[in-house]
């Protein structure tokens, strides 16, 4: 708990998961990139903080971007009152040139507080940071100039087994996220202190990016949406700072994807919007209005959710000359099939859903075992709206079954949501078994 009498710069600097010693070391970092030394240390962040010492001008301003706070917030007279004495912008750190490592570790040390209960992050707060990053040129990446000096060696084993890790089948990576949180650490820590090169800076912050987004989808899975929110929006700020416009939209994707999954629909629409406006590839384009159809379908906007439908299916058959960036290269006709059926369902299109769904399942690659189960929850949750309890019931034990085999907590929780409905079959045939395998 809180002491009321701590000092606004403790406040600020533990919400970003921060130690004195770390926030000396930015605070030296930020004179750096200026051409200048400062000599602040963790003694002088106490004399702070305990003794009510206040910094000099420039220190208050190397704070501020320390702290990934705008410039124009600092009043070196007003010192430490200019200070956010509660979390900024509704738990999300404003994008910013210094942003990147005070949102990562912040992630990391949310991560890490399991004791702690975390409130999530605003809709209002995600739907303004994606339209900042809408609207918000990229900032050239600091080079940094002191610290130890970062090969090319050491981040190209980083990048191959991050990608490894990433890579692994469902029921293997359940076991890997330890490592996979070591990574990202290692990452943040080469990109606060280490000394590289722009063209190493940009691989350190592009695999910052994809790391976060990788571990947010596990702490997702695992139902941990507060963290899994704090690392989509730490990669945020990663591929902004790195300029990739369609990752930045693919990680905005998948927190309107997380808003939609807790039924807010309106901020899954309003992110995604955003994230179109600079959205390149076209997969990246087809993911999106995918997302865009099902938040549409939710709040029963059939038009704009047909109008999103028909955008992704032409976007996913547009060619491109550029690879199809990685985090929607599973994207296929099964998920546009699957998709399309749900926003169906939300419709009360009952049997056009139930066939789409039966034809983007028959089309799913056999390898995507974590989507299959997804899928036939979805099936089951068709027949039950066909009155079919009998085929729902099938479905269902066999998502349940394919969820525990390979670790998939957000597949199981899909099967329970139903579970409710099924009682009101309990003499259908299958439905029984399926009740006592859920309560096991």
């Amino acid at each position: 708990m809180d002491e009321p009498n701590r000092h606004p710069l403790a406040h600020a600097r533990a919400d970003r998961g921060m130690t004195g010693v770390d926030l000396a070391r930015e605070v030296r970092a930020a004179a750096l990139r200026r051409g200048l030394r400062s000599g602040v240390d963790k003694q002088r962040v106490r004399k702070w903080e305990v003794h009510g010492v206040t910094p000099d001008r420039d220190s208050q301003t190397y704070i501020a971007e320390a702290l990934g706070i705008p410039a124009d917030a600092v009043d070196p007279g007003d010192w430490p009152n200019w200070l956010p004495r509660t979390r900024i912008d509704g738990g999300v750190i404003p994008l910013g040139p210094a942003s990147t490592v005070p949102a990562l570790r912040e992630a990391l040390s949310t991560a890490m507080e399991s004791r702690r209960t975390f409130l999530a992050i605003s809709g209002t707060a995600l739907t303004a940071l994606a339209a900042t990053w809408a609207t918000s040129d990229t900032h050239a990446l600091a080079q940094a100039q002191m610290g130890k000096p970062v090969g090319d060696e050491v981040v190209e084993l980083l990048e191959d087994t991050s990608a490894k890790l990433a890579g692994l089948a469902t029921e293997q990576r359940q076991h890997t996220a330890p490592l996979l949180d070591a990574h990202l650490s290692t990452v943040t820590d080469l990109i606060a202190n280490g000394r590289y090169s722009p063209a190493i800076g940009l691989r350190l912050h592009t695999l910052a990016a994809r790391l976060a987004q990788t571990v947010a989808w596990h702490r997702f899975d695992l139902g941990h949406h507060p963290v899994a929110a704090k690392y989509w929006v730490a990669g945020l700020h990663s591929a902004h700072a790195s300029g990739d416009h369609d990752m930045g939209a693919g990680l905005l994707g998948d927190l309107a994807y997380q808003a939609s999954w807790r039924k807010d629909s309106k901020t899954a629409s309003g992110i995604l919007e955003h994230a179109l406006t600079r959205t390149e590839h076209p997969a990246a384009r087809s993911l999106l209005q995918l997302r865009l159809a099902r938040a549409h379908a939710a709040k029963g906007e059939k038009r704009a959710a047909l109008r999103a439908l028909d955008a992704a299916e032409h976007f996913l058959g547009t060619a491109s000359g550029r690879p199809v960036p990685a985090w929607c290269s599973w994207l296929s006709e099964a998920d546009l099939a699957v998709d399309s059926g749900q926003c169906l369902l939300d419709l009360g299109d009952t049997a056009r859903a139930h066939q789409l769904i039966g034809e983007g399942q028959g089309l799913l690659p056999a390898a995507r075992n974590k989507t299959r189960g997804v899928f036939l929850a979805y099936r089951a949750d068709s027949h039950l709206n066909l009155g079919e309890p009998e085929l729902a019931a099938a479905a269902a034990r066999e998502s349940l079954e394919l969820a525990q085999r390979i670790g998939a907590p957000r597949c199981v929780q899909l099967v329970e949501d139903l579970l409710p409905r099924f009682r009101h079959y309990s003499a259908a045939q299958g439905v029984p078994e399926l009740l006592v395998m859920a309560a096991a």
